[in-house]
């Protein structure tokens, strides 16, 4: 019997998107289909797209020695959550890579990433736990990345950057390259909107949308 039993979190459009992904390179090392399966609090299906869905307590109950997890849920708050869940019963985080994805040189990521196809990172990055990076999104040199940050296809993340905990960066997004020693900052929690660009430091808990990205502007502002 494998030692190892793996699971991604999450079984809607995130986790279905990330499970071949995860299905391709552990296959490549040997790992069997019924090793790898969707955890879910609330499964619609007992089976998706070929694997078993379980609850937490399910998996947690199974009798692997070794159980592993990746958070394939977009919103980084419930991935801090779930994090924290896994820590308390001493499940561990694995990551999730496409075989295309580049990465350059001097590159630390932290525990539980999802790469996707066709992701770039580029030099001298700095990256915290549980980072998500849609496909075609890049990264370029000299930026450093909080935990539980999520970008959506085709961000992009120019150099000296530096982008807090829990930022959301959306689809097709452009952040201006900050100067050495003065990066543009994108503050804690802080969303930019799809297609945004970026060129001034956003605060923390702020949303920015448009071209020049400014603070979006509710009704009965």
């Amino acid at each position: 019997m494998n030692d190892t039993l793996y699971g991604i979190y999450g079984a809607s459009g995130c986790g279905r998107g990330v499970m071949p992904l995860a299905a391709s390179r552990l296959a490549a090392r040997g790992v069997a289909p019924e090793q790898l399966v969707f955890i879910d609090d609330v499964p619609a299906s007992p089976v998706v797209n070929g694997h078993q869905v379980l609850t937490f307590d399910a998996f947690r109950a199974r009798p692997e020695r070794e159980k592993l997890v990746c958070l394939a849920i977009a919103s980084g708050t419930v991935r801090q959550a779930l994090a924290a869940k896994l820590d308390a019963a001493g499940i561990g985080s694995f990551s999730v890579q496409a075989e295309n994805v580049v990465i350059m040189d001097d590159v630390i990521v932290g525990e539980g990433a999802i790469l996707s196809p066709f992701v770039t990172l580029t030099s001298n990055i700095r990256i915290g736990r549980h980072f998500h990076a849609n496909l075609y999104s890049y990264v370029e040199h000299d930026c450093v990345i909080g935990d539980f940050v999520t970008f959506g296809p085709a961000a992009k993340c120019n150099g000296n950057i530096h982008i807090h905990d829990h930022a959301y960066i959306g689809s097709g997004a452009v952040i201006k390259q900050g100067r050495p020693g003065a990066p543009l900052i994108i503050g804690r929690g802080a969303t930019v909107g799809m297609g945004a660009v970026v060129t001034r430091d956003v605060p923390p808990g702020v949303t920015v949308v448009g071209n020049p990205a400014r603070p979006l502007q509710r009704k009965g502002n």
